[in-house]
């Protein structure tokens, strides 16, 4: 009877599950359930849900319905398979591509609405609940399956779904991969025809990325949009005189009209050019054409100009945009006219190049502006035309000018170090009482303020200063001017209520020893606060008596302070609400503290702790990198920069070739470029030359323009590359240029000739604006060659036979030059006109391939334009720059030394000689009036590498409270061995001695480390070798370092470790030299290394959260809904 009774209930469930599964189109679910095509069966059961009710009971009777048809299909061989397909489709996102083309209409819109347009947090399926948020999150973080959603957007989307909606498909997702995937090639794939509102809406898109596409896709995006603007345009009146480019048109290609060819400006109906400068948005869409040329954008100001518009009418000027910037007629102009005209190029340093063009301009505009009046008068009125304004200028206005005119100042960029010294002066000097809301009203010029008036202020309106809007400016302040600040405030009675206030990298320069002074912390204030590792060490430590480590590390910047013993301390349940904190501030954590935690993760995750943390232990845990294993390894270590985990050479070596199995051995496409993120900058140039395909390459050459240290090799291997993808650089388009940008340094001469002749303007702006790749010395060459070729005037002021003939650098050429300025001849430089260097001397001082010839000819040049040296003004001495080091130790005595913040920059130089040091501090000494026991802490701050020259005895004069408020500075300095010595004894006048030093102490002063003795040396626990300074262990001497123990080498951690020098490697036994070979390697020696069992070939199974409740018996749709949601 039972047996009976139970099949019977089999067949009624049968018949059920016939009946429901007969609404889900029952044969080709069962066909893509028993075929392995989840994704498919996935979206057939939300659609089906979309519209009907899924009751608890449903899996038994769709289970019985594949009992019936398929004997097989468990729920358990189910799970298992949906697992594994689910995988294979995030981590192969080609594959995804395939099963989404797949898809039939119904299914792709199911899956574009989950996707993209649904608004749930959470989707119920059955009786389960999916966290869909979190779900979409883990989809949308794989570059690889964000591509696969641009492609099938792309392919099926436009057919299946309303045009509108795909638009705003395509935004998100190209937002998402910050437009990498729109390639010149892709374009070719967008509708050629689309209804009006969503063509707008999509060209719309386009103009919000298009800072973010290269310059061939920006061309190839204004083909598609110019394609379908003439398709809709009456073609019946389009001919030779009829053009295509309308103002609704105009309006609608934006950034996009800067592509149009200088022709098709010109023949603009004048109605259509005056309707769209009338338009109100008009100034929006011409304030954002950056990259316009001056023959375009003079184009159209001829056609403005022809409309009917009066050019010198204050509101046809303010609706101009960036066009301003070309303003060409000038004669005949009135000064009401320029100082408008002035007003608006306020946007021009928006440019993308063509700076010393504006320039020139804003000259001719400045002198119009100036008829029949003074600078006293107008200067309110001339925006930031005022930058242009020599120093013997501004010393010429009157406090009262400077005073009324602040409005402006105050609101200006661009200004030289020499020019607010001198502005700053002139208004403080009429106030007569500085005060903080004197110092409110000055703006960006608060800089120029001297440190030793901010240390005369009273304590109250420095605390206002901090607390109030100026507070956004004290970032810029030199470390001497900040100093002053806090030395002020900390020796007041309102430190303790002011350390609340003080924000940002501000924070920073509190010394260590003045934080112990004071109490009230609490780990709220820290999340508005930039910290030094020391004084996260010492807070951390402190504010955990009363507070979980939650709760501090969410202050992000508190991190820094955890030590490897908190770490390991940690029950697995506080780790695990924590392990987020430390992967979100990765960044912000020493690679010490990154082994300690990679430790910890094995210890609680073993084999399935997050992949790029298997980088900083020893080479043989990347055994555990299985194939299932790759895809997440490679990912997780692409969106990590390497340099913060820190491996050594050996260590790297070995992860590459790691990740080069993983890849099968090459770089097939543009998703294997995707996948490799960051990693792609550490590639071996053996890979790069026989492994990379060229269709990949034209993905990875943005990522390799990120890269910030490629060697010699890899440059030269994507050299070839990029010459066997776009062929000779004689044929190449001004937008290939453009996007090959800094690697056109690799180039040979006559290849960069041929671009210089071809796109001049181009390779200007490419030498300008690249890092440091772009700074080769070819390059500059060629750079220099072109403008001064271009530009080449013989004409000179200067009356000396010796310069008749000689080519005299003009303004213009030298602010298009920039660091090519370095390749004038010292004739030339000599005979550089008064004024043209009197306006450029603060940029020449910043050129760093002067030889010694060329800055003595521009020291000389100083001093005929400026006069004695005695007579030289503080701003003078600052404006020098790298020029400076042309000066003797005679011609330094009898400069005028007496300002701290003159000091200041000039001991930014790192080129002096230990007699130039000498005579710049006996300078500051004299002409101050002080001596060394006298010297306040902002003063130690600002000698900076100056203190380098002082001897034991001026050290060891120097005051305890002052060396402790610096100490942290002084810690940066790559001082002598004897100075670190004698900095060291000071410092154990203010710590103890060294015995009793801690991790931040020894955070704290950095290179002074370097000078501790044998004994001393010796003496530091190995628990505590992690926290000298990296800095520090470089200049400890080979033959004290030693006498380090090996335990005590192998504590170094992986930085310090790195930081060890062949000449202190060379002093050390087999036993210390094994030791530094495991600390460099992340090994621990108080734990066991490898588990026995581990091998290459080994498949670690990464067991599913717990939370995921996939094997307690759900069913089929549940499973394959929590599937897409396993971080696998």
């Amino acid at each position: 009877m039972v047996t009976v009774t139970a099949g019977l209930r089999a067949r009624v469930r049968a018949e059920e599950g016939n009946l429901l599964c007969s609404k889900l189109d029952a044969m080709s679910v069962e066909e893509e359930v028993i075929t392995g095509k989840y994704l498919s069966a996935l979206l057939d059961i939300l659609h089906f849900q979309s519209s009907n009710v899924w009751t608890a009971d449903m899996l038994a009777k769709v289970m019985a319905y594949f009992h019936a048809q398929e004997g097989t299909v468990t729920l358990s061989s189910l799970q298992m398979s949906i697992k594994s397909y689910l995988k294979n489709l995030l981590y192969q996102p080609r594959q995804l591509l395939t099963e989404f083309q797949q898809l039939d209409q119904q299914q792709f819109q199911t899956a574009m609405k989950y996707l993209f347009n649904s608004r749930k947090d959470h989707l119920e399926i059955g009786n389960i609940i999916l966290d869909w948020d979190k779900t979409r999150e883990k989809i949308f973080q794989s570059p690889g399956v964000n591509r696969t959603l641009f492609l099938v957007t792309l392919d099926k989307c436009f057919v299946a779904m309303n045009a509108l909606d795909c638009v705003d498909i395509l935004s998100q997702v190209l937002h998402v991969s910050a437009a990498s995937y729109l390639q010149p090639d892709i374009i070719g794939s967008l509708p050629s025809f689309l209804l009006e509102d969503a063509f707008k809406n999509l060209s719309a898109v386009f103009k919000d990325l298009y800072d973010q596409t290269s310059a061939n896709t920006q061309r190839a995006l204004y083909g598609w949009m110019k394609q379908i603007l003439q398709n809709s345009h009456n073609m019946s009146e389009f001919n030779e005189s009829t053009s295509w480019v309308s103002a609704e048109n105009l309006w609608i290609l934006g950034r996009f009209m800067v592509h149009l060819p200088l022709e098709d400006i010109l023949k603009i109906n004048l109605n259509e050019i005056r309707l769209f400068i009338s338009y109100d948005n008009a100034t929006k869409q011409l304030d954002t054409v950056y990259d316009i040329t001056p023959e375009l954008a003079q184009a159209f100001l001829e056609r403005i100009n022809s409309s009917g518009f009066d050019m010198r009418n204050t509101s046809t000027i303010y609706r101009l945009g960036l066009l301003v910037c070309f303003y060409g007629d000038t004669e005949q102009m009135d000064a009401a006219v320029a100082r408008a005209l002035l007003h608006q190029m306020i946007k021009c340093n928006q440019l993308r190049g063509f700076q010393a063009e504006v320039q020139k301009l804003k000259s001719q505009l400045l002198n119009i502006a100036m008829q029949n009046q003074t600078l006293n008068d107008i200067l309110g009125s001339l925006s930031d035309a005022v930058v242009g304004i020599t120093s013997s200028q501004l010393e010429s206005l009157s406090p009262e000018a400077v005073h009324n005119a602040i409005a402006t100042l105050n609101q200006v960029s661009g200004w030289a170090k020499s020019q607010v010294m001198i502005l700053s002066s002139k208004y403080l000097s009429y106030e007569k009482v500085l005060s903080s809301y004197n110092i409110s009203q000055m703006g960006t010029l608060v800089t120029g303020i001297s440190t030793q008036s901010f240390y005369s202020m009273n304590p109250k309106e420095l605390s206002q200063i901090i607390r109030g809007t100026t507070s956004q400016y004290l970032s810029d302040l030199s470390p001497a001017q900040q100093q002053g600040i806090l030395r002020k405030i900390t020796a007041s009675r309102d430190f303790s209520s002011s350390v609340k206030d003080i924000q940002g990298a501000f924070f920073k320069e509190i010394s260590l020893s003045d934080l112990w002074k004071q109490t009230g912390y609490n780990s709220s204030m820290m999340k508005v606060k930039e910290l030094r590792s020391s004084q996260a060490l010492y807070l951390y430590e402190l504010l955990s008596k009363e507070n979980y480590p939650v709760e501090l590390l969410s202050t992000g910047q508190l991190v820094k302070g955890v030590t490897c013993q908190l770490i390991e301390s940690m029950g697995t349940d506080m780790f695990l609400s924590s392990f987020q904190f430390f992967e979100n501030n990765l960044h912000l954590l020493s690679p010490y503290q990154v082994n300690c935690l990679a430790w910890k993760c094995w210890k609680v995750f073993n084999a399935s702790m997050p992949p790029f943390l298997l980088l900083v232990l020893p080479a043989e845990y990347l055994e555990y990198v299985s194939d299932p294993l790759c895809v997440p390894f490679i990912e997780s270590l692409g969106k990590t920069e390497m340099d913060l985990l820190n491996p050594g050479l050996h260590k790297k070596n070995t992860v590459l070739q790691k990740v080069q199995e993983c890849l099968n051995g090459s770089i097939a496409d543009e998703y294997d470029i995707d996948l490799l993120g960051n990693l792609i900058c550490h590639l071996p140039p053996a890979f790069l030359h026989g492994r990379m395909s060229l269709r990949a390459m034209a993905t990875a050459l943005h990522q390799f323009k990120l890269c910030q240290h490629l060697s010699h090799e890899q440059n030269t291997e994507i050299k070839y590359k990029l010459l066997e993808l776009y062929g000779s650089p004689s044929n190449w388009t001004a937008e290939t240029t453009l996007d090959v940008g800094p690697f056109i340094s690799l180039l040979s001469k006559g290849e960069l000739n041929v671009l210089a002749e071809k796109f001049p303007d181009t390779i200007l702006q490419i030498a300008k604006t690249t890092g440091p790749i772009s700074s080769a010395e070819e390059l500059l060459s060629t750079v220099f060659e072109s403008i001064s070729n271009a530009t080449a005037s013989t004409g000179s002021s200067l009356t000396r036979p010796d310069c008749l003939g000689t080519r005299v650098p003009s303004s213009e050429e030298i602010i298009k030059l920039e660091a090519a300025n370095m390749f004038w001849s010292v004739q030339e430089l000599k005979c550089m006109d008064t004024g043209t260097f009197d306006k450029n001397v603060d940029l020449l001082g910043t050129v760093s391939g002067f030889n010694s010839s060329q800055l003595i000819a521009l020291k000389e040049r100083a001093k005929q334009v400026w006069g004695s040296l005695p007579q030289w003004k503080s701003y003078h001495i600052v404006s020098l720059g790298r020029i400076a080091l042309a000066l003797t130790e005679r011609e330094i005595e009898e400069l005028d030394l007496h300002s701290i913040d003159t000091i200041s920059v000039l001991s930014q130089q790192t080129e002096w000689t230990l007699t130039q040091a000498r005579s710049i501090l006996q300078g500051f000494l004299e002409d101050s009036g002080q001596t060394i026991s006298t010297l306040k802490s902002f003063d130690l701050v600002g000698l900076g590498a100056i203190l380098c020259a002082l001897n034991s005895t001026e050290i060891m004069s120097i005051r305890t409270a002052e060396f402790s408020a610096a100490v942290a500075r002084i810690g940066l300095l790559f001082c002598s061995t004897p100075v670190l010595r004698q900095f060291k004894k000071m410092t154990e006048s203010v710590f103890g001695t060294t015995t009793s030093w801690n991790g931040s102490i020894l955070q704290e002063i950095g290179t002074i480390a370097g000078g501790l003795n044998e004994e001393e040396l010796k003496a530091f626990d190995k628990n505590l070798m992690p926290y000298f300074q990296p800095r520090a262990i470089r200049l400890i001497p080979p033959e004290i370092f030693q006498a380090l123990s090996p335990e005590q080498i192998a504590n170094l951690g992986p930085e310090n470790a790195a930081m060890v020098t062949r000449l202190q490697c060379e002093l050390l036994n087999a036993s210390q030299l094994q030791s530094l070979q495991l600390a460099l390697d992340g090994a621990r020696t108080s734990t066991p290394e490898i588990p026995n069992g581990a091998s290459t070939t080994q498949e670690v199974q990464t067991p599913a959260p717990s939370s995921v409740p996939c094997l307690s018996g759900f069913g089929i749709c549940l499973c394959t809904a929590f599937m897409l949601h396993l971080p696998f």
